[in-house]
């Protein structure tokens, strides 16, 4: 049974951001420190309203936004409950799994498709092959804690890579890459959105037209051979993607 978690929070009340933003801001950063673990149940809004001297109103927002990101759910005679943290990705060039599998959010990949096929001319273009030439095409849902988090969708040249025998499932794509001796040195990426299309919307666990985070990337060798093309999909109410920005000199 699910254990409630005794909550801390230190609220200051002569700032100009609002309360139900300093309690959400707070309850999210216990969840992504693991302090609030995936099945935590939160006490009640009317005992915490009181134990923090908030209005409930104020507590009530600020759940609701914790529950509109995923974060939290309301479950009827269980109460609200923590379901997950939200996947944090670098903007680096490393494999979804491994970033997962550092971060705790036990990762497991269920393999939809692997097949050779003709390149369609987007493929061929970032691959550096005849449009129609044979590639390796492998599709794969990543989870997290047991929930869809991104459907991966990779093409890469044939010959390559050996992905028989249940690697796939085993660790992420660009760990196989380095085990078998490639040099991942360099990746161009493009990220963007769009609505789930509703057969996306089934396997992602969205409801249809739900916002989905879009990444195509073309991943290059220490020889400047591309040597992967990625199209991928990820839930925006459970994934992120983290930027540095520094300033022009």
């Amino acid at each position: 049974m699910a254990k409630q978690q005794p909550l801390q929070f230190t609220l200051d009340r002569g700032s100009p951001v609002p309360l139900y933003f300093q309690l959400s801001q707070q309850l999210e950063a216990a969840i992504e420190r693991g302090e609030l673990a995936p099945g935590s149940l939160l006490g009640n809004e009317i005992e915490l309203a009181g134990r923090l001297g908030l209005s409930r109103p104020t507590v009530r927002q600020a759940i609701q936004s914790l529950v509109d990101k995923g974060l939290l759910v309301r479950r009827r005679g269980v109460g609200t409950q923590v379901v997950h943290s939200q996947v944090r990705r670098p903007l680096e060039l490393s494999s979804l799994y491994d970033d997962l599998e550092a971060a705790g959010q036990k990762p497991a990949t269920r393999v939809l498709r692997r097949a050779v096929e003709p390149a369609s001319a987007t493929v061929a273009a970032a691959l550096g092959v005849a449009e129609g030439a044979d590639v390796v095409h492998v599709e794969r849902l990543r989870l997290a804690h047991g929930e869809p988090v991104a459907r991966l969708s990779n093409h890469l040249p044939v010959g390559l890579l050996d992905l028989e025998g249940g690697a796939l499932e085993r660790a992420g794509l660009y760990r196989l890459m380095r085990t078998a001796g490639i040099t991942l040195h360099s990746a161009r990426q493009t990220i963007g959105a769009r609505a789930a299309t509703p057969a996306e919307a089934e396997l992602l666990a969205e409801p249809a037209g739900a916002p989905l985070l879009t990444m195509e990337r073309t991943t290059y060798d220490d020889t400047g051979r591309a040597v992967e093309f990625g199209s991928h999909l990820y839930r925006a109410s459970r994934y992120s993607f983290d930027f540095q920005l520094l300033a022009r000199s």
